[in-house]
């Protein structure tokens, strides 16, 4: 791919848009379903629970919540395309009260304190232009005792992709936890896989992702 491809590739990855972005909202629905299941598994989601998750996409996987638990669901996302992707995906949990979608600035949760169980967001990290401040903010609005886990992909990998080197900012564990450090959060889990996915531009590709976990 040209350079300007690549660049274009990059932008869809980070704020899906214009005719291509819903094409963008599958793929990635596809490509991170298992790294978003575990994500969600790793907070053990229960019934009653208030549950928020930053840069949902489309949320196609949103039945896979509240389909196993009677939690109630909040979406966040700073691209409209993918907030009315998932709005009209979901139409049936929104409803029956049960999904609530938002537009967001990628930085100030536009909620009040502690006022959630757990939260959770899978490759969003990458694109956190103030991480610190982001991790404040989730931690604000997160209950005493409450969960947030964060799913991404390991900069080993990440770093072989040549549009990552268009905005994307990459971590390892260790630069992860560092930055966790930083904050209020205490580490409850770190945990890593590889899953074999298929790649942006084409072929199976082995992806090395990690789970980390986080109590407030």
């Amino acid at each position: 791919m040209e350079e300007e491809q690549l660049k274009a590739l990059a932008s869809q990855l980070r704020q899906p848009h214009g005719s291509k972005g819903a094409e963008m909202g599958d793929l990635m629905n596809e490509s991170n379903g298992n790294m978003t299941r575990q994500t969600i598994n790793s907070l053990d989601i229960q019934d009653g629970e208030e549950l928020l998750e930053l840069g949902h996409g489309n949320c196609a996987h949103l039945s896979y919540i509240l389909d196993r638990s009677k939690a109630m669901y909040y979406g966040l996302e700073i691209s409209e395309l993918m907030h009315t992707e998932a709005k009209q995906i979901n139409k049936g949990f929104i409803e029956k009260n049960r999904a609530f979608f938002f537009m967001y600035d990628g930085i100030e949760i536009p909620f009040g304190e502690n006022y959630f169980d757990k939260v959770f967001t899978v490759n969003t990290l990458y694109f956190w232009d103030e991480p610190e401040k982001m991790l404040n903010s989730i931690y604000k609005v997160l209950k005493p005792g409450g969960v947030f886990s964060i799913g991404f992909a390991q900069k080993s990998f990440m770093g072989q992709l040549p549009f990552t080197k268009f905005g994307f900012t990459l971590y390892d564990t260790d630069e992860a936890e560092a930055l966790v450090a930083k904050t209020e959060f205490k580490i409850l889990k770190t945990e890593t896989q590889v899953e074999r996915i298929k790649g942006k531009i084409g072929g199976l590709i082995d992806r090395e992702f990690t789970i980390l976990t986080l109590i407030k």
